[in-house]
Order: C-alpha cells, then sequence, then structure tokens
C-alpha cells in the first residue's frame, strides 16, 4: 500500500505561494503561445488556400508547383524551418530577425502545405459528376468550383482543418529554441530556475494540464464534426419521387 504518510508530507512541504507565483506567469506566457497559433493557422489558411487553388485548376504548371510546395514543406521538419528563419536566414545575410516574424513564418508556411493539401483531398472527394452536372448547366470552372464543390469539400474538411489546429498549438512548443516567449520558454525558465518547488517535476506537469486545456476541447469539437459527417453521409437518400409514393 502506498504510505499515505509521505504522500502527505510531500503535499505539506510544497510552497503554494511559490506555485501560484509559477502558475500565474505560466498563463500569462500561454496568451503568446494562442496568438502565435492563431497568426499561423489563418496566415497558413490564406496560403494553403493559394496552394490548393493551384493544384486544383486544369493548369500542369501550376498543378506542378503547388505539389512540389506541399511536399518540400511537409518532408520539412518545423523544427528545421524555425532554425532557417529565427537563426541562418538572418546569420546569412545580417539581419535582426525579430522571434515573432521568424516563428510566425516558419509556422505558416508548415500549416499551409498541410492545410492545403487538405483542403485538395477534400476538394477531390467531391464525386466528378458535381463538376460534370456544373458544366452541363453552363457553369465555368470558378463557378462551379464556388457554388457546387466548394460548399460540399467545407464539410470534407471542417475535422481535418480543426485537427490541424491543435497540431499548430503543439508546434508552438517548438519555437522557444529562436527566443520565442511562450509557455514553453516559461516553463524551461522555471524548470532550470535554482528556486525551491519549481523543480521540472512540478513544471511540466502543469504545462502540460495547460497544453491539454487548448488542444482536448478543440479535439472533442473535431471529432463531434466529423461523427455528423459521416452520420449525413450514411444516411440513406430519398428522391422526390419515392417521397410521393
Amino acid at each position: 500500500m502506498m504510505d499515505l504518510n509521505w504522500l502527505a508530507g510531500f503535499f505539506a512541504d510544497i510552497n503554494f505561494k511559490q506555485l501560484q507565483i509559477v502558475s500565474l506567469q505560466l498563463l500569462y506566457a500561454t496568451q503568446f503561445t494562442i496568438y502565435l497559433s492563431l497568426i499561423a493557422f489563418f496566415g497558413g489558411s490564406l496560403l494553403g488556400l493559394v496552394v490548393a487553388l493551384g493544384h486544383i485548376l486544369p493548369n500542369r504548371l501550376t498543378r506542378g508547383v503547388a505539389s512540389a510546395y506541399m511536399w518540400f514543406f511537409q518532408s520539412t521538419p518545423l523544427l528545421m524551418l524555425l532554425f532557417l528563419f529565427g537563426l541562418a536566414a538572418p546569420r546569412l545575410f545580417e539581419l535582426n530577425v525579430d522571434p515573432w516574424v521568424a516563428a510566425s513564418a516558419a509556422l505558416t508556411i508548415y500549416t499551409s502545405a498541410y492545410l492545403a493539401d487538405v483542403w485538395r483531398g477534400s476538394v477531390e472527394a467531391v464525386h466528378s459528376g458535381q463538376w460534370e452536372g456544373g458544366y452541363a448547366l453552363g457553369m465555368r470552372f470558378f463557378g462551379v468550383l464556388r457554388r457546387v464543390v466548394a460548399p460540399q469539400a467545407v464539410r470534407h474538411a471542417a475535422a481535418p482543418t480543426i485537427n490541424m489546429l491543435v497540431q499548430i498549438i503543439k508546434g508552438t512548443s517548438l519555437a522557444f529554441i529562436i527566443g520565442f516567449e511562450d509557455l514553453m520558454r516559461m516553463g524551461k525558465k522555471w524548470a532550470n530556475a535554482p528556486v525551491p518547488d519549481t523543480e521540472p517535476f512540478v513544471i511540466y506537469p502543469l504545462m502540460a494540464v495547460i497544453y491539454f486545456s487548448l488542444c482536448f476541447p478543440l479535439s472533442v469539437w473535431a471529432r463531434r464534426i466529423e461523427r455528423r459527417h459521416n452520420a449525413e453521409r450514411d444516411r440513406p437518400h430519398i428522391s422526390q419521387s419515392q417521397k410521393a409514393a
């Protein structure tokens, strides 16, 4: 059996006032993790939309460029992109790059490659007969895409897009290597500080709880959207003639 006296003594030795100070500072740093995640998500969405469109267009050149972009940046580790934008480029070109700019650029490009692939796959998941039906009605490419295909593709892409936001939040934890002041960097400062009750086995569980609190609701939301989409897809469709009968 667990020695309850030892457990009680362990909690009695914890300086809860110090723990409160650490927790407040970790929560304060969390806002920068959220800001960076939103910048990467919305910036990556805009760039990813352009790349996805380039792949969808009936043009071999744009399709080749878009495929190469997605392949290259999906194959490049996020850590390497952070090094290139935050450390290598400033030194090579003798530039003073702010960690905010470097982290935002690296995460935006990384995110755009994955979102472009998600949205490309969502458009291609729409049955080709939808395109043919739109063309038969006299619509042009962008008209079919906007009015017929895109509304259906959004349903396919919703859950994977939210899951990508979860990956972005977790990916921001690597930005501390280029000096970005976020939750991870603040936590590492406290974990390495010669201050009682800020040991790594105290700080890192606190950080894990914060990251979990950010990511878990999004994961649940994505799972619900996916279940709803699957239920609508598997639901039998009844034609107007069947309803009349």
